[in-house]
């Protein structure tokens, strides 16, 4: 997601495209809250499910 973000937030840069700017934004704080609670071995969403 940080790569994502960080493709995002340049091509708006890039091609003058606010929304794709902010979008970028949105997706790289998401992919680093993401990695520090990954770092942290924090369950991100709750507990282990098992679909049959």
């Amino acid at each position: 997601m940080i790569v994502l973000g960080l493709v995002l937030l340049i091509a708006g840069w890039l091609l003058n495209i606010g929304i794709l700017t902010t979008i970028g934004w949105i997706v790289l704080a998401i992919g680093v809250i993401l990695l520090i609670l990954g770092a942290l071995n924090r369950p991100i969403f709750a507990g282990r499910r098992y679909w049959y």
